[in-house]
């Protein structure tokens, strides 16, 4: 038989939580439609996950970024980046080497044949991107980019 549940003074503090007004929520909703809109042209086309594409576009702007730098820079739990990047390094998209100084870290870098997803997949994302931003007025997207980079700081 289930607890009862104790009743909770009525206060804002207490209510049911409103996830359509919840920032969050909202945020990842957001982020959710805007991702699988993209993903939706590279998955068909190359069978790659929102995941393994997130640690290639990372790979492709910082060469030679370790797994546990990958998944700090891309704020991605790190069995996720583990997967993505064996799967990559398995389809040949992405090689994994061994460090000079330090044999117990691996160093990542986009093979050709990732460079040259990556060249195809890249212009897709911005076209989609600037979808999304054209539904803003020019003040809207530099406010807009003030109040990510704030909240992200």
């Amino acid at each position: 038989m289930p607890a009862k549940r104790r009743p909770v003074p009525a206060t804002a503090e207490h209510a049911p939580l409103q996830l359509e007004h919840f920032l969050p929520y909202r945020l990842s909703i957001l982020s959710n439609t805007i991702s699988q809109a993209i993903a939706d042209d590279y998955q068909r086309r190359y069978d790659i996950s929102v995941t393994e594409w997130r640690v290639m576009a990372v790979l492709a702007r910082f060469d030679g970024l370790s797994a546990r730098e990958v998944a700090e820079r891309t704020a991605m739990d790190k069995v996720a980046v583990s997967r993505a990047l064996a799967s990559l390094v398995h389809a040949g998209r992405v090689n994994r080497t061994t460090h000079d100084d330090d044999k117990r870290r691996s160093v990542l870098s986009l093979t050709e044949a990732g460079w040259t997803m990556h060249d195809e997949v890249a212009p897709m994302a911005r076209a989609r991107e600037r979808e999304v931003l054209a539904k803003l007025d020019a003040d809207e997207r530099a406010w807009l980019a003030r109040i990510l980079d704030k909240l992200q700081g």
